[in-house]
Order: C-alpha cells, then structure tokens, then sequence
C-alpha cells in the first residue's frame, strides 16, 4: 500500500511498477504481465511508453501486456476483481494495481451514518484482493487518499497530521505499507511505515520522464 497526499508520487511509483513487472527476473522484474484497475482516471499511455523507453523495452509490447479497466462506482470495483480472476487464470501476470483503492468507496458512503457500510465494503474488497495474490501468486499494490485528522493532539500546537483512509480495515489488511511526501526541492520521500521484512525507514526518490529513480539521479 503506497498512501500519501496529492502529488506524493502514488501514481507515478504505479506507472513505474507496471513497467518493471514485465523485466525478467535477472533485471529484478516479475516476467509477468500487468492488470490495473483506474477508480480516478489516472493512468497514462504515453508515461507507460517513455518508461518503457527507459528500460529499453518495446512501448508497444509493454503497452499491450497491461489489462487496463476503468472503475466508475465501489460496486463495479469489487466486479471487476472476479473478471480479473478470470485473466489470471488464462495468463500469468506479475502485478495487480488499483488506483486508488478507496477513492470510490469514500463518495459512494459518504458522512458517519454510512461509516460502517463502508469499513465492511472495503474489507470484502480487501479479502479479494488478498484471495487473488494466493491463488495466482501475483503483487498487489494499492495506492491509498490520505485524510486530515482534526481531533489530532498534534494539530494543538499547529501541527498537520494525515492518516490513510480505511483505518484498521486496510492497515490489517496491507502487508507493506508505505508513506509518500513532498520532499526538499523535486525529490519525494517513502517511508516504511509496516512491513514484515523492512525495518522503518526513509529513502528518497525523484520523479522523472524514465519513471521514477534515485533522488541523486534525476537526470535518468
């Protein structure tokens, strides 16, 4: 789970990952395809072509070996999972990106009424998800919103605090979680917030027209 505010680099780390999925696995990539799932109109052809160019692949063929599908509402999200299945079933895919994973659930149950409906929404389609990494053997990355926390101790003293929408559903959910923010300059900054194999950590990253590298290297 990658999660952090607006240009944080989410979508971009996603746009890198459904390229460096199709390396072989000497090149570290998972000699596989890429399905991914849009719920904000995010995804970009020509960024999949220029990264591509990058790692010197054809941008055709990487294009062509995405699925791509548009979710429009939660429900429509959580079906398009049991279509994913069935491709998976057919040919092997290294990863399965949603982005962003609760952007529809947070208009489709909207104030504290509907808080509940939503929380179980969001694990059902968490337990999906999960279902689909064990059975087919695949990555799943989701990026994740962020939310302002007003009741926050921090915010006293004039503080920010953000926390990822989802709570404890997705928290218990994600395997690794990743917070991403703005950085001095161009650069962005992943923390390792939980993960069962990475201690807590930073590394900094820069964004650029190969995708995304070393922060001392923008020039890639």
């Amino acid at each position: 789970e990658f999660y952090g505010e607006y240009r944080s680099g989410k979508t971009q780390l996603c746009h890198t990952l459904a390229v460096s999925c199709q390396l072989s696995s000497e090149q570290g990539g998972g000699e596989g395809k890429c399905m991914w799932i849009d719920t904000e109109g995010t995804f970009r052809p020509e960024r999949i072509s220029k990264i591509a160019e990058k790692m010197n692949l054809s941008a055709d063929d990487v294009l062509n070996n995405i699925s791509y599908a548009r979710a429009y509402n939660s429900f429509h999200q959580q079906s398009l999972l049991s279509q994913a299945a069935s491709l998976m079933s057919e040919e092997r895919y290294a990863i399965l990106i949603v982005d962003s994973a609760t952007a529809l659930f947070r208009t489709d149950y909207t104030g504290r009424a509907e808080l509940a409906q939503r929380q179980v929404a969001i694990g059902r389609f968490m337990r999906s998800l999960e279902q689909i990494a064990v059975e087919f053997g695949v990555a799943v990355v989701i990026s994740n919103q962020v939310v302002a926390q007003m009741d926050s101790g921090s915010n006293l003293f004039g503080g920010t605090s953000l926390k990822p929408i989802g709570g404890n559903t997705i928290a218990h959910a994600s395997t690794t979680r990743l917070s991403l923010r703005l950085g001095p300059g161009t650069s962005r900054i992943c923390k390792v917030i939980d993960s069962p194999c990475l201690p807590q950590s930073e590394a900094s990253f820069a964004i650029t027209t190969g995708g995304i590298c070393n922060a001392d290297n923008e020039s890639f």
